[in-house]
């Protein structure tokens, strides 16, 4: 059994297909009773509903699994302290394999939730645990919720320039590669960049939707400061804080970091590029 914390996200719902792909079983942790259904669906042969912030719960989530792949919540503030907590569970119970997903670039301070990543990646190291770490670049899943925007008015906003670059990564392909760690031995105290090679700026993002729709989209920049204002009652303040800050490192940097050269080799192929998850989604 491998369990799959955070399994009702996009990550733990691609990773658990993945895993059922490769005919794993996968018990998937969830914080709410209503998300169960969504992840047996994914194909999880169990769906257990637990605390990631509680040790109890943590432990007895793991309890008879042999591995673990840990997604923390999105830009949560516990990132550190429930990393702890798996890790110490996973310690506790024997596990034989915890595969940890970080961020590309964990290593930037200007972003808390890359920061807290490294943080939990040195816990990880130093845990005695056979850990993996991936590191995934930004998802081309994102596009996903602009999807009303891109389709019925030809624009693409986000609250940062038009000009930033992004290494981005199809989520099916990283579920691929954790499926494969998970699985396989080999990739023991290893830590991969998950980059599929295009690191695009949203102008030529633009150009990309416009040739497979058919149909003109250009890029809208949002202040900021409506983008927050927007977002701040839906998500709370302090995970509107840590995309605030990440969105201004990009509007600065952008974030181009990331080699396609692990992922191949753990696909075993070359990673999908934009305009291929751009056909496959919206076309």
């Amino acid at each position: 059994m491998i369990l799959v914390t955070g399994a009702a996200g996009v990550t733990g719902r691609a990773v658990i297909r993945a895993l059922a792909s490769r005919g794993a079983a996968a018990r998937g942790l969830v914080s709410q009773e209503r998300s169960r259904e969504a992840v047996l669906a994914a194909g999880a042969a169990e769906a257990v509903v637990g605390d990631l912030r509680d040790p109890a719960s943590v432990r007895a989530a793991l309890r008879g699994a042999a591995a673990a792949h840990h997604i923390c919540p999105n830009m949560s503030e516990a990132e550190i302290a429930i990393g702890a907590n798996v890790i110490a569970a996973a310690q506790a119970g024997g596990v034989a394999r915890l595969v940890y997903h970080s961020v590309i670039a964990p290593q930037i301070e200007a972003m808390p939730h890359h920061w807290d990543k490294l943080r939990v990646e040195a816990q990880l190291i130093e845990s005695g645990l056979a850990y993996t770490i991936l590191q995934p670049a930004v998802y081309m899943q994102n596009l996903c919720f602009q999807r009303r925007e891109i389709v019925a008015h030809g624009e693409y906003p986000q609250p940062f320039s038009a000009d930033a670059r992004l290494a981005l990564v199809d989520v099916d392909d990283v579920a691929e590669a954790a499926a494969r760690v998970l699985t396989e031995p080999g990739w023991e105290h290893g830590t991969f960049e998950l980059a599929s090679g295009d690191a695009l700026n949203r102008h030529e993002m633009c150009a990309i939707l416009t040739e497979v729709l058919g149909r003109p989209v250009r890029p809208v920049t949002l202040a900021l400061a409506d983008w927050r204002r927007a977002t701040e009652s839906r998500l709370g303040k302090p995970a509107t804080d840590r995309l605030a800050a990440m969105f201004a490192y990009y509007d600065r940097h952008g974030l181009a970091a990331g080699n396609p050269r692990a992922l191949t080799a753990l696909l075993g192929r070359s990673p999908a590029r934009f305009r291929d998850f751009v056909r496959r989604q919206l076309a």
